[in-house]
């Protein structure tokens, strides 16, 4: 069996997929498909009841390739603020719900809730545009 810490979790153990070798530096470990690895992690990760502690979050925001500060800024709040659900434990239900949505979606391939919120995130804009209506025989409409 082998401890399996290198992704940040501390209950992961493998029984097999791995190899110890001697290296010049000390004892490695050559992990098999470490890509499949991970997805098994994190599909396990996803679809477990309980709420995920900080470093479940940060081990499927990490899988998802998002910084602290990108996932921060899509969700309106400080790079900070997610260190601290990472480092506390304490991550809040709509994150929690959010970054398993991010993974499923990924996972299947279909990115489009991610391209989505994206593209809201980078929306801010600084006024409202002046928006004039008038009524018409047919009822009120946006005017021309």
């Amino acid at each position: 069996m082998y401890h399996y810490t290198e992704g940040g979790l501390t209950n992961v153990w493998l029984s097999n997929g791995f190899r110890e070798e001697d290296t010049p530096y000390g004892k490695g470990v050559s992990i098999e498909d470490i890509e499949g690895l991970h997805r098994v992690i994190g599909m396990k990760l996803v679809k477990e009841r309980a709420q995920l502690t900080g470093a479940e979050f940060r081990f499927l925001r990490k899988e998802l390739g998002l910084s602290q500060a990108k996932l921060a800024h899509w969700w309106g709040y400080e790079a900070q603020s997610v260190a601290g659900w990472e480092k506390r434990g304490r991550v809040p239900r709509i994150a929690d719900r959010f970054i398993r949505a991010f993974y499923l979606e990924k996972v299947s391939g279909n990115p489009s809730v991610l391209e989505i919120v994206e593209r809201l995130a980078d929306t801010d804009r600084e006024e409202a545009p002046k928006l004039t209506f008038e009524e018409t025989s047919d009822g009120w409409r946006l005017a021309a």
